[in-house]
């Protein structure tokens, strides 16, 4: 039981290091947000495209960062 108690702190560890991983991802520089608006403008929403000129991003990230900055809740 011990393992199975140690195990379980070991996920909450990692499941928070995950989600600030992921909150840090989401900041992004201006030049960045800049491009991701030029280039959002120019092909949509191919996020794999606009992620492919930014050196460590990813089209999730990419796309996630547009829907809750930019998207619209009408």
């Amino acid at each position: 039981m011990a393992d199975s108690e140690h195990s379980s702190s070991n996920e909450t560890f990692t499941d928070t290091q995950e989600e600030t991983s992921e909150a840090t991802k989401l900041e992004f520089s201006e030049d960045e947000e800049t491009l991701i608006i030029r280039m959002f403008n120019l092909v949509g929403e191919r996020w794999a495209l606009i992620a492919g000129r930014i050196p460590g991003r990813t089209a999730e990230e990419i796309e996630k960062y547009w829907t809750t900055r930019y998207s619209t809740s009408e």
